[in-house]
């Protein structure tokens, strides 16, 4: 893949870990972070699949976190200093609430993660995702916040019908 998600990518999941942190010590957060971080990437090549569509984001870019902020009540806690917040605008909303989706429901995460093997991100392995796809105690421990429907609600709702329509098998492309 010749254009570079990682920004986005990273942006996007300290957004998550962030807005849902880790509840337990440094193990708990690393953790976290690395489910949120293979949730993010998962979102990211379903979203976009191929260079061009990389492409494309690097030049209208992502959009920011300023939806998902006010959804989860976060905008009221950056205060006028978002100058220390500018990895923000790296934040892809889609993404995040797509990832939001997978880290809630582990069977669509499993439906996505096999999905990628159809896109231009087909040399990932599915063991390079077993924290997302199968988490064991540890890491739901580790995630609780971040794995739970309740809370992950508002953000998963804004593109839900999306996802399930990119990973429903017999949709059409369209040109």
């Amino acid at each position: 893949m010749q254009a570079d998600l990682s920004p986005v990518i990273a942006a996007t999941a300290q957004w998550l870990t962030r807005a849902f942190p880790a509840s337990g010590g440094a193990l708990a957060s690393v953790l976290c972070e690395v489910q949120a971080r293979q949730a993010v990437t998962v979102a990211a090549w379903l979203r976009y699949p191929t260079a061009m569509d990389a492409a494309l984001l690097d030049l209208a870019g992502p959009g920011g976190s300023g939806r998902l902020d006010w959804v989860t009540g976060a905008d009221a806690a950056l205060g006028d200093d978002t100058d220390a917040h500018a990895w923000r605008t790296w934040v892809d909303e889609v993404v995040a609430s797509w990832a939001a989706c997978l880290l809630t429901d582990p069977e669509l995460a499993a439906r996505a993660v096999a999905a990628l093997a159809n896109g231009g991100h087909s040399s990932a392995a599915p063991a390079e995702f077993r924290r997302l796809v199968a988490p064991d105690a540890g890491d739901r421990s580790a995630a609780a916040l971040l794995r739970h429907p309740d809370l992950l609600a508002p953000v998963a709702g804004l593109h839900q019908d999306q996802l399930l329509d990119r990973l429903n098998p017999g949709r059409t492309l369209i040109a």
